[in-house]
């Protein structure tokens, strides 16, 4: 129909000259349709697989796009005084060197400038497969192409290194992670002639760059990045480049991936910490406690009923994608949280995985082992006093990665999962064991799946084929309970391992006696010197050094009577006395590395340490940390929650 058009138009007359300027629009308007339609498609809405898609989809787009093309030039040889301006398909890219592309660069006219910008934004639309919201919200004029607008709407992007790329021969332009370069021209061999923020022109090869997401220009043009303005240092950037997007471009990852929400919380600081909830809370005044009473009628500290209050047991999870091959797991795990939907409302608590390499898409949970670790403990308890009527428990699949190729190290999400304690008309759900179906993106999106094709699967064909296609869905198998230790004196929110429960307990039994029963007055806001309240916070989250504290806490209690194991003031003070003679030595030792994430190595020098500790580890032949004045004193005022 072109061809022919072509043909018409070339020996114009009169009426047939009107006709074709119609069959033009009509074929222009055809064209765009199914092009903003390809370029919205992607793999995961096609019925069946299908080979080489990125290829194929790159050539339908571009030979629309040259169907555009040719429609817009016979438009504008039918009817140029209103027709709009042409926009060229493409030029002859040169392959020369960086210098010899640097001068004809000056000598470039008008049009060449404006073939540059169209294949920028080609270039776009090629590459951003997973991008179409972003590509959505920008398209503010109807949705119509970049191919339709008019020059005045165009402009040139930038694009964003995704890796550090050194040169490999004189000509090429070194660039680093996070780099934003201007592209003055495009060769054929994918060696593309770049910018810097600095002015350095050079090639660097085009896999080496992404075109930036709305939210990064967003951040480019409101903030200082990256040295555009002057005199600002490299090392002052604002914003990081996401690896997901590297990630996603590498095909590494699977589409319902993010990078882990719960993990971004808990890398803020001590808010989302065991350590900040296991402390008292303050009264609105700031002069009385929340969740520390004492009972008028026996004089000791009361324990607390919270709103919810029971056991969670981590089953097992079915079906979760695996990343990619360019990806070492350091990490399975599990956090979980109390969630109303929109706000985190507790301490975040991890739960590490176990699989098999034969079935790496089953993760299971507390291996049986000799003394199980804390950290590999499935059975959890929770204790929430919200009342909002959206609460429940979140739970984030994750996996901490290293690259293979780079060295870097990361956190994403595998998938997320929310159960409501709740029903409408407010009575709590029953107590049994749940399928969680695991969705995709973060928490705060509920319409992001992990497979889309996966869903549509399970929606169509036979009963039996939807009964086949469910079981491949990724879930979380929980189980809730009653709790054994409600009456126990612990925080009124607070998420936890049930192994660790008894020793959260003598603490919170210390605190409050300290507290409420030993100061001169409830006005007192002295420093108050005790090693154990200092100190045994940040020992629970340290997970090693808290299975240290309860493996000696378990052999002294063997020593024990079963009168003194009922006699509080005992227990308190033998408490303390296991903790100073075990744990706090090992907290302060100069031998012990500090605990990072996923570090195999740090992890056993640190558990080599622990195993080899006794109670001489206090004398000169042991290297200790310089004293501090903090190590052995309790700051109300400061520790306090307010």
């Amino acid at each position: 129909m072109v061809d022919a058009l072509e043909h018409d138009a070339a020996q114009p007359s009169g009426r047939d000259e009107a006709d074709a300027l119609q069959r033009c629009a009509q074929l222009l308007s055809t064209v765009e349709d199914q092009l903003r339609t390809a370029e919205k498609l992607t793999k995961a809405d096609e019925p069946a697989p299908v080979g080489n898609y990125e290829r194929r989809k790159q050539e339908e787009e571009e030979r629309l796009r040259g169907l555009h093309a040719r429609l817009r030039a016979v438009q504008r040889g039918i009817k140029p005084a209103e027709a709009p301006q042409p926009s060229t398909s493409g030029k002859a890219r040169s392959t020369s060197g960086p210098g010899e592309v640097g001068e004809s660069e000056e000598e470039d006219s008008e049009e060449e400038d404006e073939s540059q910008e169209e294949e920028v934004v080609e270039e776009e639309e090629d590459d951003e497969d997973g991008e179409e919201e972003e590509e959505d919200d920008n398209d503010n004029d109807g949705g119509v192409s970049d191919l339709a607008r008019p020059e005045t709407q165009k402009k040139t992007l930038s694009y964003i290194a995704l890796s550090t790329f050194k040169g490999e021969q004189d000509g090429d332009l070194a660039i680093e992670m996070g780099d934003v370069l201007q592209i003055l021209s495009k060769n054929a061999d994918g060696w593309w002639l770049a910018q810097d923020s600095k002015g350095d022109k050079g090639l660097v090869p085009k896999t080496y760059l992404k075109v930036p997401t709305s939210a990064f220009l967003m951040l480019t043009t409101g903030f200082k990045f990256c040295g555009f303005i002057e005199g600002e240092k490299k090392n002052d950037r604002h914003f990081k480049i996401d690896a997901t997007d590297v990630l996603s471009a590498m095909g590494a990852i699977p589409a319902g991936f993010r990078p882990s929400t719960l993990s971004k919380l808990l890398d803020e600081g001590v808010t989302f910490r065991g350590s900040r909830y296991i402390q008292p809370e303050l009264s609105q005044s700031n002069l009385s406690f929340k969740d520390l009473f004492l009972d008028p009628d026996t004089g000791k500290v009361r324990a607390r009923s919270s709103r919810v209050c029971l056991s969670v047991s981590l089953w097992t999870c079915r079906m979760v994608p695996s990343p990619g091959v360019g990806l070492q797991v350091l990490s399975r795990h599990v956090r979980l949280c109390a969630f109303n939907g929109s706000q985190v409302l507790s301490n975040i608590h991890t739960v590490r995985a176990t699989y098999n390499p034969k079935s790496a898409k089953t993760w299971s949970f507390s291996p049986r082992v000799g003394v199980l670790s804390s950290l590999l403990d499935g059975d959890c308890f929770l204790r929430c006093d919200s009342d909002s009527p959206d609460l429940g428990i979140l739970f984030e699949l994750g996996v901490t990665y290293i690259r293979n190729s780079t060295g870097e190290q990361g956190d994403l999400s595998c998938g997320w999962a929310f159960l409501k304690l709740f029903d409408a008309s407010g009575a709590p759900v029953p107590l049994r064991t749940y399928e969680l179906t695991l969705h995709g993106g973060t928490p705060y999106e509920t319409d992001v799946e992990m497979d889309p094709s996966m869903t549509r699967r399970a929606g169509a064909g036979s009963v039996f084929q939807q009964m086949m296609a469910s079981r491949k869905v990724p879930k979380l198998v929980v189980k809730l309970r009653t709790p054994n230790h409600r009456n126990i004196l612990l925080p009124d929110t607070l998420v936890g391992s049930v192994c660790s429960v008894h020793l959260l307990a003598l603490y919170r039994q210390l605190l409050a006696d300290t507290l409420l029963l030993d100061r001169v007055t409830m006005q007192n806001a002295d420093l108050i010197c005790s090693s154990v309240l200092a100190t045994f916070p940040e020992v629970l989250d340290q997970s090693d050094l808290l299975d240290a504290l309860r493996s000696s806490w378990e052999n002294a209690e063997k020593n024990l009577k079963r009168s003194e194991k009922r006699d509080m003031s005992i227990l308190k003070r033998e408490f303390v006395r296991v903790y100073m003679d075990y744990v706090f030595p090992l907290f302060y030792s100069a031998e012990m590395p500090g605990p990072r994430w996923a570090d195999e190595e740090v992890a056993n020098q640190r558990a080599r340490i622990i195993f080899n500790a006794n109670p001489n580890i206090l004398s000169l032949d042991h290297a200790h940390q310089p004293f501090d004045i903090s190590q052995v004193t309790y700051d109300l005022l400061i520790s306090a929650r307010h």
